[in-house]
């Protein structure tokens, strides 16, 4: 029987480490990759195609959620199950939406991972124990308010540009990491600021913030 050929992206070294060796020690599991943030995810992932991309979240450059919208539209056919410390609603239901197929926690045992792997592999939905009751409360108290969200009118590539925005990136790093020009980011960011009528940069990170798109 085939193993699962897993990619684990996560920004600690001895994360990666620490999950990999766990992972090689299952036999119906092998890890293909490791990438050290959300650009080097995407692109390991078109090189080596996983089956599954175990995902972090809070990674610099293009972080985790940047990047699971990359390949959900670029690389549909491969599983994303993420791999985070945060079991905030604004984070997970992001992430819901943006169509990963599981969120676990890094506090879970080593056995909860495997089980959620497999379970992925299978072509099923893993969330968390830990989470499941919160995100279904959330999801039903404030499901009118996630159909109203200014942030869904975003672009993917205007999410990008403003989460990159709020971590203190120069116009001119935004186009070296997403190797676009100069010209084309500040364009993205006046069509984002349009839209969230936001037009100063403080209210962009306190924008950003709020929504959980960074953690300070």
């Amino acid at each position: 029987m085939p193993k699962t050929r897993i990619l684990v992206a996560d920004d600690h070294a001895l994360v990666r480490e620490g999950v990999s060796a766990l992972l090689q020690l299952q036999d119906d599991m092998e890890v293909v990759g490791e990438a050290c943030d959300g650009r080097d995810a995407v692109r390991l992932t078109a090189k080596l195609k996983p089956d599954i991309v175990l995902m972090d979240i809070a990674m610099p450059g293009l972080g985790g959620l940047e990047a699971t919208t990359e390949l959900r539209k670029t690389m549909p056919e491969i599983s994303i199950l993420i791999l985070s410390q945060y079991d905030d609603r604004e984070y997970i239901s992001r992430l819901l939406k943006a169509g990963v197929s599981g969120y676990i926690l890094k506090h879970a045992v080593g056995t909860d991972l495997v089980s959620a792997i497999r379970a992925v592999a299978r072509g099923e939905f893993y969330l968390y124990s830990g989470i499941a009751s919160s995100v279904i409360d959330g999801f039903l108290d404030r499901k009118q308010a996630f159909a109203e969200d200014p942030y869904d009118k975003l672009t993917d590539r205007e999410k990008q540009v403003l989460k990159l925005i709020a971590e203190g990136n120069t116009h001119k790093e935004i186009a070296e990491l997403l190797n676009i020009s100069t010209k084309t980011v500040i364009a993205h960011q006046t069509h984002l600021s349009e839209k969230l009528d936001i037009h100063s940069r403080a209210e962009l990170i306190k924008f950003a913030i709020r929504r959980g798109i960074i953690k300070i």
